[in-house]
């Protein structure tokens, strides 16, 4: 029987503030159910009801028959600049009960960015800040993690970006390059992999997507340099190489991708596991990747824009475009796309 959300996205009227419309597919296999959207990064869902954010500053809500878009309200302002804004989006477990959500954004200035991990709930035609979770996460221009997710050990996991600094994504003492591991309130958690530690994986350049199989085990997506993308499993005070070793090259007590893309690139973003398998959005694949636990690649879900998260709700698999890159103009018109097998 099809979703409340797929019935309604049948009847798309227009929402709050944005001209949003039906139209015609994105990607070989998909549906647009949604255009309009300005440079959305990430999407998530409950109970019949996407949530997605946009770089500049909003977090959007579509229940299949409107968007409504509001502004995010910041203790430390959002700063949309190049690759950095409004990125990562996780819902709290108990967002049923508390409506609260965790976001990951950009703020400072041009010439001294940095990141932070912030808690909001909804304030009538806004969200509102609730507190700072975490602050302090090195900013850069093009590289800054952005992901955000709650593992199935309930724990927060964000990703952070290596900033061009070669000697950061090897240093314990830096955030930058990383996975961090924090509790729902942003502490350190005590069985962090080094005492009194956030950090939880490092050896990163610029992870951008983390999910985890129905057994638990974690995976993440990062961009690689001038190819070498990585999809990695990850473990506990795992080293990933960065900027020592890419692609398939070894070092003792470094970790080798899952797979990797070679010479060519994916640009990796969002991923997310469905029916045995993980999901990767590809910006420059301009496809939905799907990658086996053997590390087998293949084409999932073709398409023809830049596609910057995938998510499943019950049996069905969304995606958005994300057309404009922070290093160039593109077109500005992105979509929430159905993906149909």
């Amino acid at each position: 029987m099809a979703s409340k959300l797929t019935r309604n996205l049948q009847r798309l009227t227009l929402g709050v503030g944005l001209s949003a419309s039906l139209a015609g597919a994105a990607m070989a296999n998909g549906e647009t159910v949604l255009d309009g959207l300005d440079y959305p990064w990430d999407i998530e869902a409950h109970e019949g009801t996407i949530y997605v954010t946009e770089k500049a500053g909003t977090l959007g809500l579509f229940d299949g028959e409107s968007f409504t878009r509001l502004p995010v309200l910041a203790s430390a302002p959002i700063l949309n600049d190049r690759g950095g804004g409004l990125l990562g989006l996780a819902l709290r477990p108990d967002f049923a009960e508390t409506g609260r959500a965790v976001l990951y954004h950009h703020t400072g200035t041009p010439d001294a960015r940095t990141n932070r991990v912030i808690e909001v709930e909804r304030d009538g035609e806004t969200w509102r800040e609730t507190r700072v979770l975490f602050d302090g996460i090195p900013g850069h221009p093009l590289y800054n993690g952005g992901r955000v997710a709650f593992g199935p050990d309930g724990m927060l996991y964000v990703t952070t970006g290596w900033t061009e600094n070669p000697a950061l994504p090897q240093d314990l003492e830096s955030l930058a390059g990383k996975i961090l591991r924090l509790t729902p309130d942003g502490d350190v958690p005590e069985d962090n992999p080094f005492a009194g530690s956030p950090i939880f994986s490092y050896g990163h350049r610029n992870p951008q997507g983390i999910t985890w199989d129905e057994t638990g085990q974690m995976y993440a997506a990062e961009h690689g340099q001038s190819g070498n993308d990585e999809v990695n499993r990850i473990v506990a005070g795992g080293n990933y190489g960065w900027p020592v070793i890419q692609g398939n090259e070894r070092r003792e007590g470094m970790q080798t991708p899952l797979a990797q893309s070679g010479r060519s690139t994916w640009a990796p973003s969002g991923l997310t596991w469905h029916e045995g398998r993980l999901l990767l959005a590809g910006l420059r694949a301009g496809a939905v990747l799907g990658v086996s636990t053997e590390g087998d690649v293949t084409e999932a879900y073709p398409g023809d824009g830049r596609i910057r998260d995938v998510l499943v709700v019950g049996d069905e698999v969304y995606a958005i475009t994300t057309n404009r890159s922070p290093r160039r103009d593109g077109a500005s018109d992105d979509s929430l796309v159905r993906l149909t097998d």
